[in-house]
């Protein structure tokens, strides 16, 4: 599901609407597929429009970056319905033969299965072996079809009762800034210039706490958790004391 235009986003923001609609009418649940982070603040703004219907969100495991919408909840409806979502685990038919793999060498091989952006959510490495959410009705077709990842042969599978994608740890990096803005922490994090950090704000690419954020001077607090596009994302942990230059020593989680 693809909200790139604005024409997308209003015909995105009407489907939504009609979700939520239909779950309030026929008091059932209604899910859309993964959302991008993009198409998660378009459901936002959406549902500011009619105050009156409930919704949630999940995308599989505790801090998941595409995430499917549910309207309605067990309050309101009387009964509960999890989710449609799938872990699959894919891994090297012959582990010491396989290639080193990064996140796009599975995503791509995923999509170019010739399979719609919103059955699949987010994707984890472990080792040589990748954590997979996805859609349930399009589970069995990719343990079928997903066969190879760069030149390396795989098994895709249904993750057994009770096996879960490991949680996801992130690596410590310790800051020093002059303030807790988030476009200084985003320069400094990702070692861009001030004008390539003010540059992700101004074409909206960059998320605070799930939200869209423009505001390049907002203060970060620590528990935020920040998703820059084309970066990557990392979790605020705060500043703990100055330097003797009056800087501030800060500390962030880096997801690589």
């Amino acid at each position: 599901m693809s909200a790139e235009t604005e024409k997308d986003l209003q015909q995105l923001k009407k489907r939504f609407l009609e979700l939520a609609e239909k779950s309030y009418r026929q008091s059932i649940f209604t899910f859309t597929g993964f959302l991008s982070m993009a198409e998660q603040e378009a459901l936002f703004e959406a549902m500011n429009t009619q105050k009156g219907y409930s919704f949630s969100l999940w995308g599989g495991s505790e801090g998941c970056e595409r995430q499917m919408a549910r309207f309605g909840s067990p309050e309101e409806l009387g009964y509960e319905e999890p989710y449609p979502i799938e872990t699959l685990k894919v891994s090297p038919l012959l582990e010491k033969f396989a290639d080193n793999f990064t996140h796009r060498d599975f995503l791509g091989a995923v999509m170019n299965l010739g399979i719609d952006r919103s059955t699949v959510g987010d994707i984890f490495l472990e080792g040589r072996h990748a954590w997979v959410y996805c859609t349930q009705r399009i589970a069995p077709w990719l343990c079928e079809n997903l066969t190879k990842v760069k030149h390396t042969n795989v098994r895709c599978e249904t993750a057994a009762e009770g096996m879960e994608a490991p949680v996801r740890e992130p690596e410590r990096v310790s800051l020093i800034i002059s303030s807790e803005r988030a476009d200084a922490i985003l320069a400094k994090l990702y070692q861009l210039s001030r004008n390539q950090s003010l540059e992700l704000f101004r074409t909206k690419k960059v998320y605070i706490n799930g939200r869209l954020c423009e505001n390049n001077s907002c203060q970060l607090k620590s528990g935020d958790m920040v998703s820059a596009r084309g970066y990557g994302r990392f979790l605020y942990y705060g500043a703990a004391g100055e330097t003797r230059k009056g800087r501030l020593n800060a500390a962030a989680g880096v997801y690589r």
